[in-house]
């Protein structure tokens, strides 16, 4: 089975995610590294990524924070890429 294709965007947010061990929040994905809401979800749906809900705890409310980690197959795919 080959690789995903990957498109600069998609390379970029991958390299993101491998260079953090834990992942990076989807919230800062966005805001921060300027990576589109459906990059992410693509790179989620097509396997190369996963996003793990974690409910934590702040000001007295609860807040959901949505992990993006890389996966082994992501890794795979950043590591065929020609950018």
């Amino acid at each position: 089975m080959t690789s995903p294709r990957l498109t600069p965007e998609r390379h970029r947010a991958l390299k993101l995610l491998v260079s953090n061990r834990y992942g990076i929040s989807a919230e800062l994905l966005v805001r921060d590294h300027g990576v589109h809401r459906k990059v992410v979800a693509g790179l989620v749906r097509s396997g190369l990524a996963v996003a793990e809900h974690e409910m934590t705890k702040g000001d007295d409310q609860a807040i959901e924070v949505v992990w993006i980690r890389i996966t082994t197959a992501g890794r795979k795919a950043l590591a065929a890429s020609t950018y």
